[in-house]
């Protein structure tokens, strides 16, 4: 039996994709303690039956497992992050994790999961430093990139994993590519099996009516005539932005736009419409975190997502479940206080896409999976283009473009 542990579990999508692929519960989770609220979820899930030790506070491992996996913030390499860098301060969580782990533990695989930039010219210095405390510990160190949608899932999200792999050797992981993905609709449905009694799907994210939100009443009665919310869902063929519906449409802009929200009473928003019809004409952007009707696929479920995604059928907002569900969370998962920590979701790794990394880690402590020696003990894979790369870290910007 594959003995397994987690620090920094956060929400714990990794820790039960872990737990799913090795059949047990972990022996116990080791944290710090500003993570102890994002923790929390997980350590309710478990009943607090499973040990939660705060190394900050004194604590300490137990004992020996054979595989320790974390979710250390990515804040310090995510794209939405506008101070991300490599040598961001919240970087240092996954240096701090890993020098406890393998200077400690010792434990066979040590493996975490962050942001997409951890394979390329901005993470280089975070990979160069992992790839030192591996180095001084006897660990050797591999990347895998991949996206949620390769793993069947109906949300396109790049992330990273990395490994440290005890011994001289890397093994080689199989890669992982779904041939179809499953659609946003079906996930969302998914969610109704959960109890009848579920808390988490009687809470949503908005208490707000989609279709009373003045851009999108512009959209369904301006562009499209007076349909429905559910009659526009229906017509979809990916998931519609409002704002960029309203672009999208002839002979609409938001000059147009304006003129509406005067008539209807809106000012404040007409005004704001006048300033985004200028700055688009002068070459600029404009931030677009307005509702999202899903349709079979979504982006990353972050930033403005959790609270502004309609269901695909009803005119409302998700509820809790719902998101827990885009996120493949047990269905008996419960967060606790909602309204505050909606975002300690988004702050997760689903659980399928989680799953493939566990199950070669489990591959390799059955001794299934082929090693080989690689440039000073480093390699990168690239599960979406199914190749592989080996050599120093100056190679990931190039090797990952």
């Amino acid at each position: 039996m594959i003995k397994h542990a987690s620090i920094v579990p956060l929400i714990g999508g990794q820790t039960i994709a872990q737990q799913n692929i090795f059949g047990t519960r972990p022996d116990y989770l080791l944290t710090y303690s500003p993570f102890k609220n994002n923790d929390s979820h997980l350590v309710n899930y478990y009943n607090n039956e499973v040990p939660y030790i705060a190394l900050d506070e004194g604590g300490k491992h137990p004992h020996y497992v054979d595989a320790i996996s974390t979710t250390c913030p990515c804040a310090g390499l995510s794209a939405l992050s506008p101070t991300a860098s490599g040598s961001s301060a919240m970087n240092e969580w996954m240096f701090r994790s890993a020098e406890y782990v393998l200077g400690n533990i010792k434990p066979r695989v040590f493996w975490g999961e962050n942001a997409p930039r951890l394979a390329s010219k901005l993470g280089e210095p975070v990979v160069d430093r992992l790839r030192k405390i591996g180095k001084e510990n006897g660990y050797t160190f591999s990347i895998f990139k991949t996206k949620s949608l390769v793993h069947g899932l109906s949300q396109v999200r790049e992330r990273t994993f990395y490994f440290f792999w005890q011994g001289d050797k890397i093994p080689l992981l199989e890669y992982c590519n779904h041939s179809s993905n499953e659609r946003i609709e079906d996930t969302i449905e998914m969610a109704r099996r959960a109890a009848k009694d579920d808390p988490m799907s009687q809470i949503l994210t908005s208490k707000k009516v989609p279709s009373q939100d003045p851009y999108y009443r512009y959209l369904l009665e301006e562009v499209h005539g007076g349909i429905s919310h559910r009659k526009f869902a229906e017509s979809l063929t990916r998931t519609a932005n409002v704002l960029r519906s309203i672009e999208g449409a002839p002979g609409h802009d938001y000059m147009r736009v304006a003129a509406w929200m005067e008539k209807n009473g809106f000012s404040k928003l007409a005004e704001r419409s006048k300033g985004m019809h200028l700055k688009l004409g002068m070459g600029g952007n404009i931030m677009r975190k307005q509702i999202e009707v899903p349709c079979d696929v979504i982006g990353a479920f972050v930033g403005h997502m959790p609270t502004m995604l309609t269901h695909h059928r009803h005119d409302r907002f998700l509820n809790v479940r719902e998101c827990l569900s885009i996120m493949k969370m047990p269905l008996d998962f419960q967060l606790l206080n909602p309204s505050r920590n909606l975002n300690h979701i988004c702050q997760n790794v689903p659980v399928t896409t989680a799953e493939h990394p566990a199950r070669m880690v489990k591959m390799f402590l059955e001794d299934k999976l082929p090693l080989d020696d690689y440039a000073d003990g480093f390699l990168i894979q690239d599960n979406v283009r199914q190749c592989i790369s080996s050599g120093e870290a100056s190679s990931l910007e190039t090797f990952m473009a």
